[in-house]
This record gives structure tokens, C-alpha cells and sequence, in this order.
């Protein structure tokens, strides 16, 4: 049987909900095999993070190597990555590989609120990541981030996708959320916008969704569907995530990425 390959590039969280383990199973379970290159161990759950342990560059490029010699990823999603110098590991192996399909979600913050990337590190994602990009999927915050301008409605939105789009010449999604409208999404690709809307659901567990969100888009891109179709496919995956309304944890819990699985178990019954 002939898989097509995704690749997450991300800190683990041990509790599940978010990173690498995340990425792992979005893409397991829309139709990748899923392979995982480790920036950071973080101790953390649903409450937030209480400490973070980065792997050194030379050890990282060493995961990338053994990755890319091996079974060439159809696409690469590349998540929390707190350092300058990993951002530049990461970046300088990608184009010698000439990776194709990278899908850059700029984690900064945690869902819990736990800063999640060094000041410094900001500026060489800008500098040597984003330009490589397929697509960036920054939420509101980090829009912001990284465009300096604050975004308090769908025009502001517009403003810091076109900015982004130009800067770099990457497209971006940038995700609305709850905090500019209910769920809707706006892409921007070569300069056009494209609106992805997007029913509310009223489910507080939202540990992940960044992760999952990206992980999902870059499925998609490897399986061979356009960047469109895999926001659209990607949204719709998130949705039923959400919707199945898994309550874990003391905290903003984790969605049930498996929820397909448990539909197809209990004859669409969860």
C-alpha cells in the first residue's frame, strides 16, 4: 500500500493534546503517515506548561537527516520552535532537501497562555522560515506578532494577511477564532483573499487546535489537493474534532482527533 508522508517539526506535549502528538494523530487520521522531528521536550497539560527542553541543533539536524534519506515527507509542518539557531537548522535542511508543502504554524503562545517562543526567535522565523513557506497559519496574537498592527476586526485581518502575503511571499491563513468572529478563517494567497466561514462550536476544549488545524492542511497538501480545498478539508476535520465534545483534564481540555474512528465504531454514535 502506497502512503503519502507528512512530516511535523514540533516540541512534544506530554500530555497529548497539542504538538507533535497532535500533528501525529490529524495526520494519521486524515489519511498520512505521519513521521515527527522533535525541537523541544515540554512538560505540560491542560492547566499549562511548567518547563521546556530544547534539543541542541546538531541533534535536531540529525532527526532531519535520518527523516529525509529515508521516506522523503510529501509535506512538513513545522510547529513550536523557541530558538533562533533550531529555526535556522530547520530552515537551511529544508532547502537542501527542497522540501516541498511547508506548512509554518508560528506557535508562540500556549492555549493555556504560556509563552511559548524567545523575542529573538521571532525575527529569524521572519527571516528564514517564512520566506520557505507553502502557507503560514498564525492566529490573531500572532499575526500581530508579526506584523506589528493590532487586529480587532475582519478588515484588520485583511490588513495583516496582505502584509504577511507581501512581506514574504508565502500565502497565510490566519485564524480567526472566537475573539474577531465565530470560527471563520481568512486566506491569502499572491494577494487575493479568500474567506473560509466556519460554524461556532460552544466546546471550551480547545487545547491543540493551531497544532491540529495545520497538521490537517498539511495532510491534505501531500495527499495532492490544492491549498484551497485543504483549508476547506482541514476546517471541516477541526469542526468534528470539536463538535465531538471530548471533556479531559482540569483545564482547556484536548479535542478527539479520533473522532471518525469512534463515529465508525459506534455506527456515527459517539
Amino acid at each position: 500500500m502506497k502512503l503519502k508522508t507528512a512530516l511535523t517539526v514540533a516540541g512534544s506535549d506530554c500530555s497529548g493534546g497539542a504538538g507533535i502528538q497532535a500533528d501525529i494523530k490529524a495526520m494519521t487520521m486524515n489519511g498520512v503517515y505521519a513521521m515527527s522531528v522533535i525541537t523541544a521536550l515540554t512538560a505540560q497539560n491542560t492547566t499549562g506548561v511548567s518547563d521546556i527542553f530544547e534539543v541542541t541543533p546538531v541533534f535536531l539536524k540529525e532527526q532531519l537527516d535520518m527523516v529525509f534519506t529515508d521516506i522523503f515527507p510529501d509535506a512538513v509542518k513545522i510547529g513550536m520552535v523557541s530558538d533562533s539557531q533550531l529555526i535556522k537548522v530547520i530552515a537551511e535542511r529544508l532547502k537542501y532537501y527542497k522540501a516541498k508543502n511547508i506548512v509554518v504554524d508560528p506557535v508562540m503562545v500556549a492555549t493555556s497562555g504560556a509563552d511559548l517562543m524567545k523575542s529573538e526567535a521571532v525575527i529569524t522565523l521572519k527571516e528564514y522560515l517564512l520566506p520557505i513557506a507553502t502557507v503560514a497559519t498564525p492566529n490573531i496574537s500572532e499575526a500581530e506578532v508579526l506584523t506589528g498592527i493590532k487586529i480587532k476586526n475582519e478588515q484588520d485581518m485583511i490588513t495583516a494577511a496582505l502584509l504577511i502575503n507581501n512581506a514574504y511571499g508565502c500565502a497565510v491563513l490566519i485564524k480567526g477564532g472566537h475573539s474577531i468572529n465565530d470560527a471563520n478563517d481568512l486566506l491569502c494567497v499572491n494577494g487575493e483573499i479568500k474567506w473560509f466561514y466556519g460554524k461556532r462550536v460552544h466546546n471550551p476544549n480547545t487545547h491543540g487546535t493551531g497544532c491540529t488545524l495545520s497538521s490537517a492542511i498539511a495532510s491534505n497538501l501531500a495527499k495532492g489537493l490544492d491549498l484551497e480545498n485543504s483549508v476547506k478539508e482541514a476546517k471541516a476535520y477541526i469542526s468534528g474534532a470539536l463538535s465531538a465534545m471530548l471533556d479531559l483534564g482540569k483545564g482547556r481540555g484536548p479535542m478527539n482527533h479520533a473522532f471518525k474512528l469512534f463515529e465508525d465504531m459506534r455506527g456515527g454514535e459517539l
